[in-house]
């Protein structure tokens, strides 16, 4: 029996604006949609809670954090996952979109093959998206998330783009296919993914290690380099809500709108920002406004 799903809503780009102080003056900042990863605190609230605050366009769970060797498991910090379907549904009554992420920075995942490959994408059709097998477990029941997202920091590079084909073929134009990158220009863990050209979002993260350092000092440059390489895909900024995630990539909101948003929002394949993560922005009110 395959599982029924609604038709996706993807919010207008350009529907939220946030108040920047600059030179003393509010100005009103077109800041795009705003994504945010859930799952990486069990303190964060519950996926509902998420979606009723009003600041997030659409919700990425993390993550499918176990593939690619015929094992597979969800890592949500804690979360009940039994209540996370009922939240999806919920999520999505309000017309938020909720995806899935798969990877992480964990390693206990890879796709040694394209059997690999098509094993995983048939996992995820089968398990939370509109497919289904006998012995393949639902763990959010028959709810059906909106897209996948590929959040890959480990491991080879290998087979992924032929996993997005796989996707793609079960899902076509109905399903999100995202993903997460590192700053550096090209990522080369997604390289070979991104060429398909099946990636709706790409959200550069301006953070993070791994070789990554001299990002946290060229934000806008960074992100331009991106949307330059990708104009078909909507690329997303992705900051951190707070400097206890990473002190050198954190960016006050002053500074992103004054420094980086300013000059990238009138750009024709700028999607918004993406929000790493809910308990931070939670914690902080980064999202909504209370930290300069």
């Amino acid at each position: 029996m395959a599982f029924g799903r609604r038709s996706l809503f993807l919010p207008v780009v350009g529907v939220a604006a946030i108040l920047l102080l600059a030179a003393g003056h509010a100005t009103a900042v077109n800041t795009g949609e705003t994504v945010v990863f859930w799952g990486r605190n069990k303190d964060e609230g519950s996926l509902r809670e998420a979606c009723d605050t009003g600041l997030y366009t659409s919700v990425i769970i993390s993550f499918l954090a176990v593939f690619g060797h015929g094992r597979y498991s969800l890592d949500l910090s804690g979360h009940d996952v039994s209540a996370v379907g009922a939240d999806i549904k919920h999520c999505q009554s309000k017309y938020i979109p909720v995806l899935l992420s798969i990877g992480g920075q964990g390693g206990a995942y890879s796709l040694p093959t394209n059997a690999s490959a098509a094993d995983v994408a048939d996992h995820l059709w089968d398990s939370f998206l509109g497919g289904s097998r006998a012995g393949v477990p639902r763990p959010f029941g028959d709810a059906v998330v909106d897209g996948v997202d590929l959040f890959i920091d480990q491991g080879g590079a290998e087979h992924y783009d032929e996993l997005a084909r796989r996707l793609f073929s079960h899902y076509k134009f109905e399903m999100l296919l995202t993903a997460t990158t590192r700053c550096s220009y090209p990522d080369h863990r997604l390289d070979m993914a991104l060429a398909t050209g099946l990636f709706t979002h790409i959200h550069v993260r301006v953070f993070g290690g791994g070789g990554d350092a001299g990002c946290t000092t060229r934000h806008r440059a960074s992100w331009e380099r991106w949307a330059a390489a990708y104009p078909g895909s909507l690329v997303y900024l992705g900051v951190v809500a707070s400097p206890e995630q990473d002190a050198n990539a954190y960016l006050p909101r002053k500074v992103l709108f004054s420094d980086v948003l300013s000059h990238i929002v009138e750009k024709p394949n700028y999607g918004g920002l993406m929000i790493w993560d809910r308990y931070y922005d939670k914690k902080t009110g980064y999202s909504a406004g209370k930290v300069f």
